[in-house]
């Protein structure tokens, strides 16, 4: 079969290879990929300043869905035929503290698919079943797709920064993160102001759409914080961004006591002044990653339609136009890139 492999350590070493077709071992699923999107994090494969384990080569991609094609021994709750998505955790110890307690997601003998394990952007991918969650009806293919980042939303948003109805919530960064976790802090009832850069036109417009309450970009956005907030701050930061210039708007944005969670990814280190944590006794926390609940959850929301999923896919390319797909998403051009399979 033909899938997309990073092959090398550093920037760049990807490319379109003859791959054999995996097999399911004990407690595994072979899942035929119906469609499959870029994550910011496999830009961050691409450049290679990925801070996640990876083992080379291997093919890339964990934000995918599809049909369970094959089960593997000892395999009883699936069948072929099934519609499913899959975490990308694909092994950890089990006996840690985080293991023990359920967060399995920072175990540090943590191995992911599509980083350390082959993973989506192929024609088939084999998972273990324990981390297999099966589709919705009323939930496509592409849409399922997405329930990863939707789910490492759930998980800042819901389970560790634990936004109330009547937040200021200041979201840096209207990529698919942040507007998923725009989404999940305005069913809490809370009051949005999104920011991105001024590249970002339409995807502050698109965040608009989805519910923001203010959408704001240029020199003149932390003039508008200010004057939104009466001088307070706001009460959480969330930052999906990844960039120097966002996490430092945050930290002086924030008021005194308030929750700044950091989930976009830097891929290097960065300069922040950590005196404001200090001085003004701020919650800093890291969000990474997902567990199961957070799945099971973004699944149910997509399929009442609290959480939107398809206005957030702009673009669709078959697998041969890797390139094409990359390069667009690295520009800022889409929100959203599926391949279709």
């Amino acid at each position: 079969m033909q899938a997309l492999v990073k092959f090398a350590a550093g920037n760049g070493s990807m490319e379109l290879r003859e791959v054999p077709e995996p097999a399911p071992g004990p407690g595994e699923v072979k899942i035929t990929v119906k469609a499959a999107s870029i994550c910011g994090s496999d830009l961050h494969i691409r450049r290679g300043d990925i801070g996640i384990p990876m083992r080379f080569p291997v093919i890339p991609g964990h934000e995918f869905a599809g049909i369970v094609a094959a089960t593997g021994p000892g395999v009883a709750e699936l069948q072929p035929g099934d519609r499913v998505t899959g975490e990308n955790t694909r092994s950890s110890c089990g006996a840690c503290p985080q293991c023990a307690t359920g967060s399995y997601n920072l175990c540090r003998q943590r191995l992911a698919t599509g980083y350390a394990f082959d993973g989506a952007f192929a024609p088939c991918v084999v998972v273990p079943a324990l981390r297999v969650h099966r589709i919705p009806d009323k939930v496509d293919f592409r849409a399922a797709a997405l329930t990863d980042p939707s789910a490492c939303a759930y998980h800042a948003v819901q389970e560790l920064t634990r936004i109330q109805a009547g937040d200021v919530v200041l979201i840096t960064g209207p990529g698919p993160m942040g507007l998923f976790c725009l989404q999940y802090a305005k069913a809490n009832g809370a009051m949005v102001i999104l920011v991105g850069a001024p590249r970002d036109t339409h995807r502050l417009e698109l965040g608009k759409q989805l519910g923001a309450d203010y959408a704001l970009s240029g020199d003149g956005a932390e003039a508008a914080i200010e004057m939104l907030t009466r001088g307070q701050g706001v009460d959480v930061v969330l930052e999906c961004s990844g960039a120097e210039a966002a996490a430092q708007l945050g930290l002086k944005q924030i008021r005194r006591e308030g929750r700044y969670t950091q989930i976009g990814i830097f891929g290097k280190p960065v300069r922040l002044d950590l005196d404001q944590v200090l001085y003004k006794e701020i919650r800093l926390i890291g969000s990474f990653s997902q567990k199961y609940i957070g799945w099971e959850k973004a699944l149910e929301l997509c399929a009442l339609g609290k959480i939107q999923v398809a206005p957030l896919i702009t673009h669709r390319f078959p697998l041969a136009d890797w390139e094409k797909a990359f390069d667009l998403f690295e520009r800022g051009e889409a929100v959203k890139v599926v391949f279709d399979f």
